[in-house]
């Protein structure tokens, strides 16, 4: 629990992009109002939708920000709206979670005010709990994900952990408006893993992550075997995009480690009757990424077809999205790696 003075520091700036909300949407905005502490303030930042998120967002008393769709990408779309925010803290949260319970602001910002234990904590994330309607294989890869003991991740870890040293998610993120700036903000354009990229350059910079198990969110993805191949091609894709991050990477060795435990899962549960839907969904993820990885000796049509994000595709084709070296990483960091 916060102490009154961390309290009084905390001024939180609630940051959702959104698109075709749904009537859904203002049960996150319900659950916003009710949390233990209240944001400072609430910037939705939309790309035209065409329901009633808009009108549900100003009834709930947020400050609404349009952006076109074919302007969208992960990374600028959150820069324009902290540009926006006014909070010593940005939380960022996709339209798609609900917070479990009251704490869930109170617990994710709790490393970033004051507690002596966790000085160097600059960026945190929630845990994502699958709700009772998503499937068996999207529990067990939440469960794995985000397992229910919080962690601190840093440089230290990279050695053991590799890639997933800097796993974070904006699903539900919270960092220091200072750390934000001095970043350069998130990576700007990009297809995916904006949330990543700025993990790894807080990482590479010698500040830490925490991983907040207290600070709960539901947030279900029940993907098609097709969906989970563009998903996973994209990632692929941007992962080409940056060669900076390739040397700490081995999708391939996380993505085993993840299908061993879902097998194991499976048969604890009696379940294994979901093997053939689980060994259809780990191919499509494994060559949807091994495709995005090499989406440049690819048609470029046939990449358009294979993404999620298909208007982004001309910045990709321009080579907007290559990064050789991160932005705004200090000297500190480059001395410890090389």
């Amino acid at each position: 629990m916060l102490t009154n003075n961390e309290r009084q520091h905390a001024n939180v700036s609630v940051i959702i992009p959104t698109l075709n909300a749904g009537n859904a949407f203002s049960i996150l905005l319900n659950l916003l109002k009710e949390q233990t502490i209240q944001p400072y303030e609430l910037i939705i930042i939309d790309s035209c939708s065409d329901d009633d998120t808009v009108q549900l967002a100003q009834a709930a008393g947020a400050k609404v920000l349009t952006v076109q769709r074919k302007n969208f990408d992960h990374g600028g779309t959150r820069n324009v709206a902290a540009e926006a925010a006014s909070g010593n803290i940005l939380l960022f949260m996709t339209q798609d979670v609900v917070p479990v319970n009251e704490r869930m602001i109170e617990n994710l910002i709790k490393p970033l005010v004051g507690d002596s234990t966790h000085n160097e904590v600059v960026y945190t994330y929630a845990r994502q709990i699958a709700a009772a309607d998503g499937n068996r294989l999207e529990q067990l890869a939440r469960a794995n994900n985000y397992p229910s003991e919080s962690s601190v991740q840093s440089y230290e870890d990279i050695e053991r952990l590799g890639i997933k040293t800097f796993f974070c998610s904006n699903a539900c993120s919270a960092i220091r408006r200072d750390v934000f700036e001095q970043m350069g903000g998130f990576q700007s354009p990009v297809i995916f893993n904006e949330d990543m990229f700025m993990a790894a350059r807080c990482i590479l910079s010698s500040m830490k992550i925490g991983y907040c198990a207290e600070a709960q969110v539901y947030h279900t993805h029940n993907y098609t075997i097709k969906q989970q191949f563009k998903r996973f091609f994209d990632n692929g894709v941007s992962m080409r995009c940056n060669s900076w991050i390739l040397p700490y990477a081995s999708a391939t060795k996380a993505g085993s480690k993840l299908v061993r435990k879902q097998i194991k899962g499976l048969r604890d549960a009696r379940q294994l009757y979901l093997l053939p839907k689980l060994v259809a969904e780990s191919a499509a993820k494994l060559i949807g990424y091994k495709l995005g990885m090499n989406y440049d000796k690819l048609p470029s049509k046939l990449c358009r077809r294979m993404s999620m994000h298909r208007l982004i595709w001309d910045q990709i084709e321009r080579g907007d999205l290559h990064v050789q070296t991160p932005g705004n990483v200090t000297d500190h960091a480059h001395s410890k790696s090389s």
